[in-house]
C-alpha cells in the first residue's frame, strides 16, 4: 500500500516472511546482493528480546528497528511460540534521515525523509479473536498516520488475507486503505497479481 504511486525518493524497498530468522537468512542475504534494497521489511523472525541483536550482527551495512513478541514466552511457566515479530532493516547510510515512530509486536513505523514505512503482520484465519487483533492494530495504525499526516506513506508486510475475497479482515484492509487514501501496489501490475504463499490445511 502506497499514499500514491509515485517512486519513494528513490529508494528500494522489500517486504519479506523470514519463517523463522535462522531459515529466512539465506534467501536474504541472496537477496541483498542482488537487489541491494535500502529498506527491508521483515515478518515472522521469531527471535527473543535477548537474540534481537542478530539483525545487526549479521546484516553488517544495516541497523534494525523492531520487536520481539515472544517476551512472554520465555518466561519459566509459559509454552507454546507465538510466530511473528517485526523489523525494518535500513541502510547504514540512511542512519542520519531514519528515526522509529514506534513497535509493536505486530507493526513497526519508521520515518525515512519525509516518508513513514509501516511494517504489518496480521493474525492468520483460525486465530482466536483474528477480527478484534486486526481492527486495533489498524486503528493504532490509522492514529501514527494522522499524526504524522504530512508524510506520505509506505504499507507492507504479511497481511494474511486475500484482498480481494469476501474475509471480514479483507474488508477491515479495505476500508483502512480507503479512509487514508492509499493504493493497492498489487493493483499496479493485475498481470502479475498473484499470492506469495498459500497453507492448505489437510
Amino acid at each position: 500500500m502506497a499514499s500514491d504511486s509515485t517512486p519513494v525518493a528513490g529508494l528500494k524497498i522489500m517486504s519479506y516472511n523470514m519463517h523463522g530468522f535462522h531459515r529466512g537468512c539465506p534467501a536474504l542475504n541472496d537477496a541483498i546482493v542482488q537487489y541491494s534494497p535500502d529498506l527491508i521489511l521483515l515478518q515472522e523472525h521469531w527471535l527473543t528480546p535477548a537474540n534481537l541483536y542478530l539483525f545487526d550482527s549479521h546484516f553488517v551495512n544495516y541497523f534494525s528497528f523492531g520487536s520481539s513478541a515472544m517476551s512472554e514466552k520465555v518466561e519459566p511457566d509459559m509454552r507454546g511460540r507465538q510466530f511473528w515479530g517485526v523489523v525494518i532493516l535500513v541502510k547504514s547510510s540512511l542512519r542520519k534521515e531514519t528515526s522509529t515512530i514506534h513497535c509493536s509486536d505486530r507493526y513497526v513505523i519508521v520515518k525515512v525523509r519525509n516518508y513513514l514505512f509501516v511494517n504489518i503482520y496480521l493474525p492468520c484465519s483460525g486465530n482466536a479473536d483474528r477480527q478484534l487483533v486486526c481492527d486495533d492494530v489498524l486503528s493504532d495504525i490509522g492514529g501514527w498516520l494522522s499524526r504524522y499526516h504530512d508524510c506520505s506513506v509506505v504499507m507492507a508486510g504479511d497481511f494474511n488475507v486475500n484482498l480481494d475475497g469476501t474475509d471480514s479482515v479483507a474488508s477491515s484492509i479495505l476500508d483502512f486503505v480507503s479512509d487514508y487514501s492509499l493504493s493497492r501496489c498489487d493493483e499496479l501490475f493485475p498481470s502479475e497479481k498473484r499470492s506469495t504463499f498459500n497453507s492448505i490445511k489437510l
